[in-house]
Formats: structure tokens, C-alpha cells, sequence
């Protein structure tokens, strides 16, 4: 069976369980026409494929539709910063990630939002798995043999990125490593993957959600996941941790926010909408198909974990050498 086919399973799984979650609205908030959900990247990445996974598990639960809208660009800036200015009414979230909600305060010296005070944190739905990969056409099948080319042709091999864990994490490979590599960033994650296959950029640091389709099919080749340890997902993929890049764990994650000032029980309202569809066994399968490994929070956590999160990669990013642009 295809991971396509299997993924309409899941999905159908997934909703067959859902019907009696929509009486959580019974007594409470429910949108009062179709709710906007930004996500900053573009369509086929792997926050897109989490936004529409969600979309589909919600249709059971609210009388009006998630409508997904597709604003990338410029690391996720501008998608932030219009859903900062939008009506604090319920009616417009965003499915955010880690670039735009806490890397973007490194990478850019001027930004139109603050990840901070001008959101409400609703809920966070997982982590990403990433690894780094390299087009078949590079002379690499593992990390020891990717390092020694890179060490062999310094500011020859390049880089591509689509978001601040491709931009980071490459500059991290190349700082740990001692050697120069070039940059090549792209608006999006899926046109980096197509120069990757097409053998105009050697390498990138990118999620499986995105990638996974062209590994199986054997155009991209992966060296090993950017987390500390082994992903439960690809447990027999080492981490670049152990195969000699000692210390290296990036991690990136996804979750929904909302424009500052919405009403607590609102709020509420939408959290407690989002976990019940999204804490499932079924959620969590076809998660894992995708390469997302998912869970909740409440939305006092994930406002604490964002405000630490910037810390991070603010850190992660100057120790990287990277000045905002």
C-alpha cells in the first residue's frame, strides 16, 4: 500500500471517530462563518500538510469551515504579521512554526510583528522531523563520506534552505564541520527541494513531510535526522549527533496562534476544539506518515514555550556566524 493510500485511510479514520467531539461547541463559542488559517509557507510544505490534516479533522467538529491561505515568503514575516493586524474575533489563526514565532527575531533585523504580544498562542500540535539529505547526484551516502567532501572542495558544496531550520542548520553543519559552504535560500521549501533533486544544489537541511516522497524514490538520500537522538519514526536513521557531529540537536515544531486580544473564552473555546480533534491515535498515525510527530498543549504552555524558543534560536543562530538581514 502507498503512503498516499495509507494517508486516506488514516484521514478517514481519523474522522469516523470524530462526530460526538462537536458537542464541545454545545455550550460555548463556535465561528459564526469560516475561519481563515494562515500558513506562512507554501502549499505542498510540511506545515501545509499539517494545516490540511487539521482542516480535514475539524470539518466534524464546527459548523464552518477552516479556509487555508497560503502566504509565503520572507521566512514567514509577512503571513505574521497580517495575522497580527487581523480581528481578534477567532475568525483568523495561523498555523506557525518555529521560524516566524522565535527564529525570525535572529535572522531579521526588522520585523513588522512581535511573536510575543501581538498573538495569542492557542496550541501547539508537534515537532518536525528533519534530516539532511543530499541529491543522488552528490558523491554521498553517509555523513562520515558527506563531511569529507565537503572538507575536500571547501566553498564548493552548497546549501539549500526554505525556512530557519534549513538556514540555521546548514550553517551549523558547516561551522561544526570548519569549513565554508554556500547558501543557497529559497521562499519556500518545495522549489528547494526540486533544485536539490535536480542536481543544482548538493544538500539540505529539511522535513520529512516535505522531502519524503522523493527519498522513497530514491532522488534524495539521507545522511541523518537533526535531533539529538533517533526520531521514533525513522529509528533506524542515526542522528548526526552520533555519527560525529557531537551536540548538534535542531528541532522545530508547529502549532496555532491567534491575533492578540481574543477573548479568553474564545480561546478556550478553540483550544479545546483543536485537542480533541488532534489527540487521537488516528491523528498521530497519520501524523507519523507524514513525518510529524504529534501532541498538545495547553495555551499557557505554548505561550512559554515560544517566549523560550526565541532565546534559543537566537542563540543557535549567532553561534551559527548568521547576522539578521
Amino acid at each position: 500500500m502507498t503512503s498516499e493510500a495509507v494517508s486516506r485511510r488514516v484521514v478517514a479514520g481519523a474522522l469516523a471517530t470524530l462526530p460526538f467531539a462537536g458537542r464541545v461547541f454545545a455550550q460555548g463559542w463556535s465561528p459564526s462563518r469560516p475561519v481563515q488559517v494562515v500558513v506562512p509557507f507554501a502549499a505542498g510544505s510540511g506545515t501545509d500538510q499539517v494545516a490540511r490534516l487539521l482542516q480535514k479533522v475539524m470539518e466534524p467538529i464546527w459548523p464552518q469551515r477552516l479556509v487555508i491561505e497560503n502566504r509565503p515568503g520572507a521566512n514567514g514575516a509577512p503571513a505574521a504579521a497580517a495575522v497580527a493586524r487581523a480581528p481578534a474575533d477567532g475568525h483568523t489563526l495561523m498555523v506557525t512554526t518555529n521560524t516566524p514565532h522565535a527564529a525570525n527575531k535572529a535572522l531579521m533585523k526588522r520585523l513588522d510583528y512581535d511573536p510575543v504580544s501581538d498573538f495569542t498562542p492557542i496550541i501547539r500540535l508537534g515537532n518536525y522531523v528533519f534530516w539532511l539529505v543530499v541529491g543522488s547526484h552528490f558523491p554521498a551516502r553517509s555523513f562520515a563520506e558527506f563531511a569529507a567532501e565537503v572538507r575536500r572542495r571547501p566553498g564548493q558544496v552548497t546549501y539549500a534552505s526554505g525556512n530557519s531550520t534549513g538556514i540555521v542548520g546548514g550553517a551549523t553543519i558547516a561551522r561544526m564541520l570548519g569549513v565554508e559552504m554556500v547558501h543557497v535560500p529559497y521562499r519556500s521549501t518545495p522549489p528547494a527541494i526540486v533544485d536539490v533533486v535536480g542536481g543544482r544544489v548538493d544538500a539540505m537541511v529539511v522535513d520529512v513531510a516535505a522531502s519524503r516522497s522523493q527519498v522513497e524514490a530514491g532522488r534524495l538520500v539521507p545522511l541523518g535526522v537533526t535531533s539529538r537522538e533517533r526520531s521514533r519514526l525513522l529509528p533506524d536513521l542515526p542522528s548526526l549527533h552520533e555519527q560525529g557531529l557531537e551536540g548538534f540537536d535542531f528541532v522545530a515544531w508547529a502549532g496555532v496562534v491567534a491575533p492578540a486580544g481574543v477573548p479568553r473564552p474564545i480561546r478556550d473555546a478553540i483550544h479545546a476544539a483543536f485537542a480533541r480533534a488532534w489527540d487521537t491515535e488516528a491523528v498521530r498515525a497519520q501524523c507519523a506518515v507524514l513525518g510529524f510527530e504529534s501532541f498538545t498543549s495547553t495555551p499557557d504552555e505554548f505561550g512559554s514555550f515560544i517566549a523560550a524558543e526565541i532565546v534559543k534560536w537566537t542563540t543557535l543562530a549567532r553561534a551559527a556566524g548568521i547576522e539578521p538581514e
